[in-house]
């Protein structure tokens, strides 16, 4: 059996065993070398692998007792992370002599390539590592440590919550039992609970050697978890370029786990991934993209020059469309994102001003951006942007509703066409961007989050503001019921409610009942009036990644706009009386 169509094996026997390794793409690019985890074999990597292939050679084998590789007699002590490093020097002399190679690991292939990436004697075989879902033993060893011996409440709560993510790690050192379930009903179950439960692809993966492969990988536990973590090696330095991949549904794994990993790899670049964690599989497109990068950045010299900020590369290749993009709150919202490494899709009805922001965008650090020009308020426009997004960029991670217009009078000010174009955009829009997007999020299963703008008047009740106040509080409600609904699927949502924000909303807001003169003074008025208070957008934008970041379902974000928010849950009373006084206009 192959791997892969076209796939070259070959195999390298060191320390008593031989190791099946696999081989794809030009013998003269870089080397990429991919560690499988527990309990997998090769074959996880194989979406991956394919998707490398075109600009890399790439080789990727079975850990020692796993896939077409032998195990060593006895198994006991034969998977310590010192003969796991040994097998790697071999395959990399193999494979590539003359040149050191870049390491990517995942779950167990990410344990032991720490440990590879560390240790002195691979000091110049490695040129780059990319990390995902599994740490450094000596990392986590020091981890616990520095919390036991200063245990405030929130790092005894760090400590128990990864304790009890780590639930198998205690069965699989129990005797005999894992190897009972693995060769028994747990091996055949296996594929149907991946595909459950993480929305792992059938295919070639898992092989039939899975049994066999996890009841020897419990070795690797056995053999290494107890004695690093008692005793952490005080070297654990890596001497190469470390891209951290962070899938943020990894149930076996707290992000906690990675918070002081600069003092460990000080030329570290953070992504993080809303997905479960075996992105090998669920997500072989954008890891492909991310080793890529990287890999031509270490080759370049740039690895490890990673911008900056709060939220540098906190969504690092992250795909984030932001409606109503082409200024104010949109604009910001877009620029905050690009800051911090996503790829971002400026969407606005104004196709200059969405060109505008798309290249904005990618001169502050946006890994790449787009322009596109949709009314929201148009279903079936929305419909092929949200088919062309898919086909052309891939499934969104982050949604940013935020298109709106605005709308001042009196009810009976208020005409039929005035509500129908104020629900069209500042309500359906949000619809449609949820209802589209929002289901090729929940298709893919690896969760994601959408943002809707709401408005302090969606709880601030307004004599002069009844359309407006009526759909940002349906927009309000909107995202709470969302949220609940999609909870279980790993999608956040977050209405996000600014107060007076210095926006040219106010400049094009539409004052029923004036003619267009009177109008124009209005708009001018208020413009005034709202540049006086002077909140940037960019706070507000900073607001959205922070939501977003923490899950948040409900952020007022101006002082007033958390003072109505306040008086709505705990003096309604006052709020309606508020809600009688004329406005200065």
């Amino acid at each position: 059996m192959t791997v892969l169509d076209g796939a070259r094996e070959r195999w390298v026997r060191t320390g008593g065993v031989e190791l099946c390794v696999a081989e794809l793409g030009d013998t003269r690019q870089p080397t990429v070398v991919l560690v499988h985890g527990y309990p997998d074999s090769k074959e996880v990597w194989s979406e991956v692998a394919a998707r490398l292939a075109g600009r890399f050679h790439v080789v990727f084998y079975d850990v020692r007792g796993h896939g077409r590789s032998s195990a060593p007699s006895p198994l006991r002590g034969g998977f310590t992370l010192e003969k796991l490093t040994d097998d790697f020097l071999a395959v990399a002399d193999a494979v590539s002599p003359d040149r050191p190679v870049h390491l990517v690991g995942h779950d167990w292939g990410s344990v032991q390539s720490w440990e590879f990436v560390t240790v002195r004697r691979t000091e110049g075989r490695i040129a780059s590592f990319t990390s995902m879902s599994g740490p450094s033993l000596d990392h986590f060893g020091h981890w616990i440590n520095k919390r036991l011996r200063r245990p405030t409440p929130r790092r005894v709560g760090q400590l128990l919550g990864q304790g009890a993510k780590s639930w198998y790690v205690y069965l699989l050192h129990t005797p005999v039992l894992p190897e009972l379930a693995w060769r028994g009903p747990l091996g055949k179950r296996w594929p149907g609970i991946l595909e459950r439960v993480e929305k792992v692809p059938g295919g070639d993966y898992p092989t039939a050697s899975l049994p066999s492969d996890a009841a020897h990988g419990a070795w690797l536990y056995r053999d290494n978890v107890r004695p690093r973590l008692r005793r952490p090696r005080e070297d654990a330095h890596a001497h190469a370029p470390v891209q951290l991949i962070t899938p943020l549904g990894d149930v076996f794994l707290s992000e906690r786990l990675y918070d002081d990993l600069e003092l460990w790899a000080p030329r570290l670049t953070r992504r993080t991934l809303p997905a479960k964690h075996w992105v090998p599989r669920t997500r072989p497109d954008r890891l492909a993209d991310w080793i890529a990068e990287f890999v031509t950045a270490t080759e370049d010299g740039r690895a490890g020059t990673a911008a900056k900020g709060k939220h540098a590369d906190r969504f690092g290749g992250q795909l984030v469309l932001v409606t109503g993009a082409g200024n104010g709150i949109g604009r910001a919202t877009a620029f905050a994102f690009a800051e911090a490494g996503a790829r971002v899709v400026a969407v606005d009805r104004d196709a200059e001003a969405a060109a505008r922001t798309a290249e904005l965008s990618r001169l502050i650090g946006a890994r790449a951006a787009w322009a596109e020009t949709v009314d929201v308020s148009d279903g079936p426009a929305m419909e092929k942007l949200a088919a062309r997004v898919a086909a052309e960029y891939g499934v969104v991670d982050v949604l940013v509703n935020n298109a709106g217009i605005g709308l001042s009078g009196s009810f009976f000010d208020t005409t039929p066409e005035d509500w129908k174009k104020v629900l069209d955009v500042n309500l359906w829009g949000v619809i449609h961007g949820c209802r589209l997007f929002g289901r090729q999020m929940a298709e893919r299963g690896q969760g994601g989050h959408i943002v809707n703008t709401a408005s302090a008047a969606a709880f601030q009740p307004s004599r002069a503001l009844p359309a407006y106040a009526t759909t940002k509080a349906a927009v309000l409600m909107l995202s709470e019921c969302l949220r609940a609904e999609l909870a279980d699927q790993g999608i956040g949502v977050t209405a996000i409610c600014p107060g007076l924000v210095n926006t040219n909303i106010t400049a094009t807001a539409h004052f029923a009942g004036a003619d267009a003169e009177e109008e124009k003074r209005l708009q001018r008025r208020t413009a005034r009036l709202y540049g006086a208070r002077n909140y940037p957008p960019e706070k507000v934008a900073d607001a959205v990644l922070e939501a977003v970041v923490h899950n948040r379902a409900v952020v007022p974000v101006t002082p007033e706009a958390r003072g109505a928010h306040l008086l709505s849950r705990f003096a309604p009373r006052v709020l309606r009386r508020l809600a009688r006084v004329r406005p200065p206009l």
